[in-house]
Parts: structure tokens; C-alpha cells; sequence
């Protein structure tokens, strides 16, 4: 893999708690205004400009993307943000409870995602693609990191140990006490040490950000196109990326809540599941958290189930046919709710496993019809299924904690 420093646009160390916010598409325009409003140097003017227009503006007008770029030319002419004279890695390291992922920050090349050495495992929408695009493209700069992974690295993981002894530029804690730490790596020697780590390694696999690393790659190549004496060598060739051993991430569960029983009464429904799942109410406290990849917890009318399936529906089944998403996609989202594409349907909505399951409760007995936990995806299954390009169903994996946006900005020329 071809990984490179790059010279960062990044907060100054006073103001780092400040800026580091939390990515755009982890919440709506109301909730984002109401984010920044007692923080005018919160990244979100930068990554969500529309906060800073008037409410009847369109988010993907093109003001908003000019306010983006005219706010982040702003916190420069401050010095909210600055420059790095010269190129660096960034060792970027996230402590959520007793969750500890350490990662490298660097630019990846554009051509190991168009040649599939990068490798993805869920489509992109393009209304959602064109917006990044055109938030790139103005701006000149990748914002928002593309959070990656890839099988354990000695080498690196050594190396990442050595560095992160010496004293961190930044080290905060965010409001939903997430604790941030970030190293500049700027010594040529362990530049080169890290570069040529990247290059043992035969892939990388995007955890998150699919979005954001398709809009890079085609800001990338329409900057090609307009410059058809390129190098290969200008920044535009590479997007900012966070680069994380698989060993150390934390995927949670991503649930599921639906509007109507698709004219089934409970009764009936109960009935229907038990066709391909054993189904029993759930007695004890609280809500059920499933105990394993087949089981999954269903709440209805204020009352918990438990539900496993039957082995006959997983017998031969892949690794892509067996993830629990793909269980439940195909044993009871569609053919007992009608639900047979996830991405467009409006009858189904997703939560987060980091809202916890009482979230589930909570929008059911306030107008949902059902809520269904699942089990988290593995990321050894991730993996697999990336390497063997497909790619897994709609709100398969919700990665915690989250990256920061703002502590890096990739500028592309």
C-alpha cells in the first residue's frame, strides 16, 4: 500500500477541543445548529456550513458549500486553524471506556482505491456522493478523515509504541467523554519507517466513511482530468485517511425499528417468525441483548422476545448469507414486513448501538411498531467479504468511538 505524510491543516493546540467535531452524517442540520451554537470554532461550520444560513436554505445549495470554504479560510486567517511547514504522520489515538484503538494518520493513494487494493464493503447513494464532491471540490481539501483498517502489523504496531512515548501535541477529552491523543511524526527516519511498513501490507479495508473515500477519489480524478500533465505526485492523488489495526476496533450493534406490521397482527407475526426462528418471551430484566450472531431480541407492545434461528435457514450457508443483518434481511424483513430494500424503504429506520437499547424501546412506545436487536457484525467477517467484492447489506457495522473531523485537513493542492 502506498501511504504518505502530508502537510496538515490542523487546530492550534489551544483550540483543539474546540474544533474536533463529530462527522457531518452522524446528525441532522437541527441538531448540528444547535451544537455550534456556543462554539463558533466547532468544525461544523466547516463540514455542515448550512448551520450559518438561514433555515429555508437548501443544504446542498451552493452557498453551503461556498460558507464552507469561506469559514475555513476564516479560522486560517485566526489561527484557529494552521499549516504544517512540512510533511508528518499524525498518531491518532481514541480511549472510549475500556476501548483503546491507536491509529496512523497519512494520505492514501487514490489508484489503491480504484485498483481495488482498498477495499469497501457497502454501497454509496449518489445524492449523497455529489454532495460530498462538491464540498471537496470547493474547498480544495479532504475534511473529513476515511477511517480504515487492516490485519495486525507487527512492524507498525512496534513502531506506533516506540513514537507514542514521546509527548502528544494534543490530548483532550470530548464531551461524551471520549479521550483524544495525537502525536506529529515528523522525523524522516520514522516517516520512512511508516511508509515502508504501508508497503508490506497488501490491503486496507474502509471501516467507515464509504461516502466520503468515493467523493475523494472522484474529486482525485477530475482534478487528473483538468490537469492531464500530472505526476502522479500533487495531493490531489491522495485522501486523508486514519489507519487502524483490525484487532483493536469496536463494532456495535446497528438495530433496526419499523413503522407497521405490514398488515399482520402481533399474533400473527409471532406465528410467521416461528416458521424459521425459535421465539420465546424474554423474562428477564431489562431489555434482551442477543448472545450470539443467529439470535436476535424483538420488542413489541412493551414486551421483549427472544429470538434464534432455526439451523435449517443457515445450513450452507456463506459467510455474507450468515451475518446477522443478511439472516434478518432475508428471513423477516422480506418476506414478513415487505421490506425488500433497506436503503430507499421508509417504513424502516436504524439506531446505533451506542444509543443503547432502551433508545429501541423508547421509539416504539412512541409510535413504532417494532424494534429488532441484533448482534454485532464481526470485523474478521468484514474483511472476508471485502476481499471477495461484495459487499454486506445497508447499516451492517456502527464503529465506536468516533473519529473527530477538523484535527486533520488533507489540502489537494
Amino acid at each position: 500500500m502506498k501511504v504518505r505524510p502530508f502537510k496538515a491543516i490542523r487546530p492550534s493546540k489551544e483550540k483543539a477541543n474546540q474544533v474536533a467535531a463529530l462527522p457531518y452524517d452522524v446528525m441532522n442540520t437541527d441538531e448540528a445548529r444547535i451544537m455550534v451554537q456556543d462554539n463558533p470554532y466547532s468544525f461544523l461550520h466547516v463540514d455542515k456550513a448550512e448551520v450559518d444560513l438561514p433555515k429555508d436554505v437548501d443544504p446542498y445549495d451552493d452557498k453551503v458549500y461556498l460558507k464552507a470554504k469561506a469559514n475555513m479560510e476564516a479560522f486560517l486567517e485566526k489561527g484557529v486553524l494552521i499549516q504544517d511547514e512540512k510533511p508528518a504522520f499524525y498518531i491518532y489515538r481514541l480511549i472510549m471506556g475500556q476501548v483503546t484503538q491507536t491509529g496512523i494518520v497519512g494520505a492514501a493513494s487514490i489508484d489503491d482505491y480504484l485498483e481495488d487494493r482498498i477495499k469497501k464493503h457497502e454501497f454509496t447513494r449518489e445524492a449523497k456522493e455529489k454532495d460530498r464532491i462538491r464540498h471537496v471540490d470547493t474547498t480544495n481539501a479532504n475534511t473529513g478523515p476515511i477511517f480504515l483498517t487492516y490485519p495486525e502489523n507487527e512492524e507498525l504496531s512496534a513502531l506506533v509504541a516506540e513514537l507514542t512515548k514521546k509527548e502528544a501535541e494534543y490530548d483532550f477529552t470530548s464531551e461524551d467523554d471520549v479521550q483524544h491523543t495525537i502525536w506529529v511524526v515528523d522525523d524522516r527516519g520514522a516517516i520512512a519507517s511508516i511508509e515502508k511498513g504501508f508497503k508490506n501490507i497488501s490491503s486496507l479495508y474502509i471501516a467507515d466513511g464509504h461516502h466520503r473515500a468515493a467523493s475523494a477519489v472522484k474529486v482525485g480524478r477530475m482534478r487528473r482530468e483538468a490537469n492531464p500533465g500530472y505526476t502522479g505526485d500533487e495531493e490531489f492523488n491522495y485522501f486523508l485517511s486514519v489507519m487502524f489495526p483490525a484487532n483493536q476496533l469496536e463494532i456495535l450493534d446497528y438495530n433496526r425499528i419499523i413503522k407497521d406490521l405490514n398488515g399482520h397482527t402481533e399474533e400473527e407475526l409471532i406465528e410467521l417468525l416461528k416458521e424459521k426462528f425459535e421465539v420465546e418471551k424474554y423474562e428477564g430484566a431489562g431489555p434482551y441483548h442477543p448472545e450470539s450472531k443467529h439470535s436476535f431480541g424483538l420488542y413489541l407492545s412493551g414486551k421483549w422476545y427472544k429470538l434464534r434461528a432455526k439451523p435449517e435457514i443457515l445450513k450452507g450457508q456463506d459467510v455474507l448469507k450468515m451475518l446477522p443483518v443478511s439472516v434478518l434481511s432475508d428471513h423477516v424483513l422480506d418476506p414478513i414486513f415487505g421490506i425488500k430494500d433497506q436503503r430507499t424503504s421508509e417504513r424502516i429506520d436504524f439506531v446505533g448501538g451506542i444509543r443503547g437499547l432502551e433508545e429501541l424501546e423508547k421509539r416504539v412506545n412512541e409510535g413504532f411498531a417494532a424494534a429488532i436487536a441484533l448482534y454485532p457484525t464481526d470485523i474478521e467477517d468484514l474483511m472476508e467479504i471485502a476481499d471477495s467484492g461484495r459487499v454486506m447489506p445497508p447499516k451492517s457495522t456502527w464503529f465506536e468511538p468516533k473519529l473527530r473531523s477538523g484535527l486533520f485537513i488533507h489540502e489537494l493542492e
